[in-house]
């Protein structure tokens, strides 16, 4: 059984019993198995009457771990929780973090053939070149260079721990989106919030430890199985949030009930339920769901507060641009992570970019300028404001989108998709602070220094958390799965 996102039950293949999956694979193979397809069960029969508790609760936005509880991380972690400010289309590193002499210097000749050939989504291979559209500087103490693009972001350059030799497999923006998210570029595997979320499950028993604030545009390529837990228990799937009064959709219970007629309805109903499980022990599911129920019921309370900005500060609102209706939007999200995460949230994704976001095919000089606009402040104040109070120090934050842009031009002022190689930002918990790691080649075509694919940035992102990346395992149709697959090794370069 999954939950769709209106709180309707369907039928749909789930993943046998949840394993111990923090003990690797020997005890995961040596746990007690269902079969790899449980029978489907009728709502009626599974539920037994269920259904009337929080009538309208969108369930699978609302679960939490708590029913198949977290282990111990394997070590001692740096980071606690995690903020992902996704920027969603592809900004282009060769105009904001990783600057290129002999990108300028060839500007409007084609590429050298030494570089080989290309492989890229229009055919640009051929194309001239086109230089970074605005000037890079030197920032920090350890001079790193940053555009004009990201003038706050650029006075942080002594928290940033840059790295600029990230790569994929896709050139395309669904498969790239997922791959950055789940570690394949197929649908169908598990978010990193999600594989976290299983691992660790969340601090706070009133909250969901994992949340997603898509962009309010909508139009994310890919869509929300980028944020899905796939064969993990529907339980580990990221909770939309929306900033405003209504920002879990379905949260309040229909028809104006009472707390004190719900916690009686909740509580016959659980008696109900805990009858029709006794003689069924082996199933895990119904327990999952009685337990959502419950976490349901403290999230009328607990989760309004936290997205309540009206005791905030006037400067802290300031700081993060609520005063300004460019910066409004994405700061308004910007603060609700840090709130969240104050609160006990395990990790928070943000999007940036709608349909097409930072994918400038036609003018970079005009999307970026539009996006960094939109996110330069309010990224730079989440930062400050969580160095200010303490928890940047456990607190990992990540900058960045599914891929790169190519150094060739599209349609002269353009840039297509580069998977090849491009820049992801690192703020925060265990990682170097004014650093930056790796290089691409010298154009910016391609990764070439320290090469970080995508499975080592998720390795890397587990082990800060405390958590092997080899060992976080689930065991699905007869293999245990991961969020690295095969592959994936920890960036032991970046690490404080």
């Amino acid at each position: 059984m999954t939950v769709e996102a209106d709180g309707r039950l369907s039928q749909a293949r789930e993943c046998s019993m949840p394993q111990y999956r923090l003990k690797g694979r020997d005890l995961a193979r040596l746990s007690v198995m269902s079969p790899a397809t449980p029978p489907f069960v009728s709502r009626r029969r599974l539920l037994g009457g269920a259904a009337a508790v929080l009538p309208g609760v969108a369930f699978s936005h609302l679960l939490a771990a708590e029913h198949d509880p977290a282990g111990a991380a394997h070590f001692p972690a740096k980071a606690k929780r995690v903020i992902w400010l996704f920027m969603h289309g592809g900004p282009s590193h060769v105009d904001l973090f990783d600057p290129k002499p002999e990108l300028v210097r060839h500007a409007g000749k084609p590429l050298p053939e030494s570089l080989g050939a290309v492989e890229t989504r229009r055919k640009v291979a051929e194309n001239p070149l086109l230089g970074p559209v605005k000037p890079f500087r030197r920032h920090g103490a350890g001079g790193i260079e940053i555009s004009g693009f990201l003038p706050r972001m650029a006075e942080l350059a002594d928290e940033m721990c840059v790295i600029r030799s990230c790569h994929g497999d896709s050139v395309n923006h669904p498969q790239s989106v997922y791959q950055m998210n789940t570690g394949s570029i197929l649908m169908g595997k598990p978010s990193l919030g999600s594989w976290v979320s299983y691992g660790l499950g969340s601090e706070n028993a009133d909250m969901p430890a994992f949340v997603v604030m898509p962009d309010p545009g909508g139009g994310l390529k890919g869509g929300p199985p980028a944020w899905g837990s796939a064969f993990l228990p529907a339980t580990h799937q990221g909770t939309t949030l929306r900033p405003g009064e209504n920002s879990i959709l379905h949260l309040r219970p229909a028809g104006g009930q009472s707390i004190a007629r719900q916690r009686s309805t909740l509580d016959l109903v659980n008696r109900l339920n805990q009858a029709h499980q006794s003689a069924r022990a082996e199933d895990t599911h119904l327990d999952a769901r009685m337990r959502a129920y419950e976490l349901a019921f403290r999230m009328q309370s607990a989760a309004p507060e936290a997205v309540d900005l009206s005791k905030e500060s006037d400067a802290t609102k300031t700081l993060y641009g609520l005063d300004q209706p460019v910066t409004r939007e994405f700061g308004t999200r910007c603060l609700l992570a840090r709130r969240l995460v104050e609160r006990g949230v395990r990790f928070v994704q943000l999007y940036s970019g709608d349909t097409n976001g930072w994918d400038a095919h036609e003018d970079v000089l005009k999307n970026h300028t539009d996006y960094s606009a939109r996110t330069d402040q309010p990224v730079a104040a989440l930062i400050l404001d969580l160095k200010q109070r303490g928890l940047l120090d456990d607190t990992l934050v990540i900058w960045g989108g599914e891929f790169g842009r190519m150094p060739m031009s599209e349609k002269g002022t353009g840039r297509d998709h580069n998977p090849w190689g491009y820049t992801t930002v690192l703020f925060g918990a265990g990682v170097k602070r004014g650093h930056v790691h790796g290089a691409t080649d010298d154009f910016g075509l391609r990764a070439e220094v320290d090469k970080v694919h995508v499975h080592d940035l998720h390795a890397t992102i587990l082990h800060l958390l405390g958590v092997d990346h080899e060992r976080l395992t689930h065991r699905h149709n007869g293999r245990d799965e991961r969020l690295t697959d095969v592959a994936g090794n920890v960036v032991r370069g970046i690490l404080a």
